[in-house]
C-alpha cells in the first residue's frame, strides 16, 4: 500500500501506518483474518478509530459495515482511545451493597471521570463490570491487573494517585 493512501489521524504516526499495512497484507486473502488483523492493530494504536477501520476494509477487500461489525460485536475492541491504566470497578451485589458507588463518586468528582470515559489526558479508563470473582474482598477494584479489595470512597483516590 503506498504510504499517501493513509487517511491522516492525530493518534497514528507514519510507523503506526507502516506496521498496521505488513499487517493487512499478512491477512489479505486468508479466510478468517480479520478479527486478527483488528486485534494487531489496535496493539499498535491503542484503539480503532473509524479512519483505521476504513483502511482495514479497503485493505482486505471487504465491506466497510462488515469491519465496523465485528469491531463493534467484540467487548475486547475499542473504537475510543484508552487511559494509559485501565480501572475496572466491580458493581455487583457485594461491591454495590458495600459503597462502590461512593468510590466511583469520588472518583468522578476527583478526576472528572466516569463509568465508559477515559480521563482527557489518557491517564485512566473507567470500567464498570458484573463481577470480579472476589466477592469476599468487597467492594473491588482492578487497575491494569492490580486487585484492591476493601475500596472506600476515602481509600479511593490514594490508590488511583499511585498510578501515573
Amino acid at each position: 500500500m503506498k504510504t499517501n493512501t493513509h487517511p491522516h489521524h492525530p493518534d497514528i504516526t507514519g510507523e503506526m501506518w507502516t506496521r498496521m499495512d505488513e499487517i493487512i497484507a499478512n491477512g489479505k486473502g486468508q479466510p478468517g483474518s480479520l478479527i486478527t488483523v483488528l486485534r494487531e492493530c489496535q496493539e499498535v494504536v491503542g484503539y480503532l478509530p473509524s479512519e483505521l477501520l476504513s483502511h482495514i476494509s479497503h485493505g482486505l477487500v471487504l465491506p466497510t459495515s462488515q469491519v465496523f461489525g465485528v469491531a463493534t460485536f467484540y467487548s475486547f475492541f475499542s473504537l475510543t482511545p484508552k487511559g494509559r491504566h485501565i480501572v475496572r470497578v466491580c458493581t455487583g451485589t457485594a461491591c454495590y451493597v458495600k459503597g462502590i458507588k461512593e468510590a466511583m463518586g469520588r472518583i468522578d468528582t476527583t478526576f472528572d471521570l466516569k463509568e465508559g470515559e477515559t480521563t482527557e489526558d489518557r491517564r485512566f479508563t473507567l470500567e464498570g463490570v458484573r463481577c470480579l470473582g472476589a466477592c469476599g474482598l468487597a467492594p473491588v477494584m482492578v487497575v491494569d491487573k492490580d486487585i484492591y479489595g476493601d475500596v472506600t470512597s476515602n481509600k479511593v483516590i490514594n490508590i488511583l494517585e499511585k498510578y501515573e
